[in-house]
């Protein structure tokens, strides 16, 4: 299950999950991972039936998301994906890209922004993301520019 986060309990499970895929697997440094943003943004969290996380994502959009869509009011920023190890392969990421999606729809964006790892281009370019620009290093890590535009339902 996938829900847009409410409360406390939730933001700290976002925060963990994120701390374990990008701080302990990938490396980045906690300054860069935890930019101040959260709590201006909408942030989910996919959890396993008994209620344990498995992933999170969030959505920026607005003035604190222009720096990331070109300062069009009308596309959302997708980012802070991340799949517990234990949950990958069970479409749980692209549960969480509906999941965002979604939210970005109900609040009247018409496209999505994101900046893509490279390794992980095939998996958004499957949910209907196309990458343009030059690769570039984010944390240390090579990217790439991907947008989507979005529909009044996106696909499921």
């Amino acid at each position: 299950m996938v829900r847009v986060v409410q409360d406390p309990a939730d933001v700290e499970a976002c925060l963990a999950v994120r701390r374990q895929v990008f701080v302990d697997e990938q490396g980045v440094s906690e300054d860069l991972e935890y930019d101040g943003l959260d709590d201006r943004a909408v942030q989910v969290l996919a959890v396993h039936h008994d209620g344990t996380p498995l992933g999170t994502g969030r959505l920026l959009h607005g003035p604190v998301a222009a720096d990331r869509t070109g300062g069009d009011p009308r596309v959302g920023a997708l980012g802070r994906l991340a799949v517990l190890r234990a949950a990958r392969g069970r479409g749980v990421g692209a549960a969480l890209v509906r999941g965002i999606e979604a939210a970005a729809v109900e609040r009247g964006l018409t496209a999505m922004d994101l900046h893509a790892q490279t390794h992980a281009l095939a998996f958004y370019e499957r949910l209907g993301y196309a990458a343009h620009g030059p690769e570039f290093l984010d944390a240390g890590i090579a990217h790439r520019a991907m947008r989507k535009e979005l529909t009044a339902a996106p696909a499921r």
